[in-house]
């Protein structure tokens, strides 16, 4: 076989391999950085899950996506509230392909910013806007996502000595092309009787600036009544306030704590773990 030829049918049967239903690539990484990201909590949420693999899975906050690709579901519908996440994601089902060179600079950080909040601003869904959120959230400082009140995308320069960015994302293209995708508040996700849903919502921490909105008190509130309603499996991550328990257990959920890693600090002793609260109803 010519030497030409040979590397094709290998792409061709790897594609075939990963597009075959019900095969995914269960290890393939998070194209982002993401605060608060779940991987640490994939083997618990796997025992859930192996139960109902045939559900629907549905986050009302999908966030950096390491739960929707460590239970690699068949069927997904992921939304967040952020615009600009919701837009890379759909890039890179339909193949999203890399046209700019990624530099870890100051100066080009801040230069791609303000053209990123310039596009943000007119709502543009353009593969420039995608392609221009994935470099600043792994150029910007400790994979933090934040947006001021105007919706502007205000993340300082992040100072890494050295970056792995991708220059290729089409091996996310088979599996997150079979998921779909939403921005809108979780109230309004059409939910089929039996789907599984994850809620990961931003903690009950002082900051909630998130998104532009935020996420305040009353949206807890707001989401633990709407899970509660859900006869399908339930299961809600968050840290383990006071308040965060009494909700909970006062709407029917069982509460099961762990140990979570706290991965955001200007502190020296502040990477230490903290106690989060997986919220349970309807297994």
């Amino acid at each position: 076989m010519s030497t030409q030829i040979y590397p094709f049918f290998c792409l061709l049967f790897l594609f075939e391999l990963m597009t075959s239903k019900g095969h995914f690539d269960a290890t393939l990484k998070p194209p982002l950085k993401w605060a608060g990201g779940k991987r640490w909590l994939l083997p618990v949420l796997k025992r859930y899950w192996n139960k109902h693999q045939q559900s629907r899975l549905v986050e009302p906050f999908c966030g950096g996506l390491s739960v929707a690709l460590g239970l690699a579901p068949e069927r997904a519908l992921l939304n967040d509230v952020n615009p600009a996440l919701i837009n890379f994601y759909q890039h890179l089902s339909e193949g999203l392909e890399v046209d700019i060179a990624f530099i870890n600079d100051e100066s080009a950080y801040y230069h791609c910013r303000d053209e990123f909040n310039q596009l943000n601003a007119n709502q543009s869904d353009a593969p420039r806007a995608a392609q221009l959120f994935y470099y600043l959230n792994r150029t910007g400082y400790n994979g933090l996502c934040r947006f001021n009140s105007r919706g502007g995308y205000n993340v300082p320069f992040g100072r890494y000595k050295t970056i792995n960015y991708l220059e290729s994302f089409i091996h996310y293209q088979p599996i997150l092309s079979r998921w779909q995708f939403s921005c809108q508040d979780f109230e309004t996700i059409p939910l089929e009787p039996m789907d599984f849903v994850y809620a990961d919502p931003p903690y009950d921490t002082p900051f909630h600036q998130y998104s532009q909105k935020g996420f305040k008190w009353e949206d807890q509130e707001r989401l633990a009544y709407w899970l509660s309603q859900h006869n399908g499996p339930v299961l809600l991550s968050n840290q383990a306030t006071d308040r965060i328990i009494k909700l909970y257990k006062q709407l029917g959920f069982r509460l099961r704590y762990l140990d979570a890693p706290r991965l955001i600090s200007c502190k020296g002793n502040g990477r230490k773990a903290v106690k989060e609260v997986l919220a349970i109803r309807g297994f």
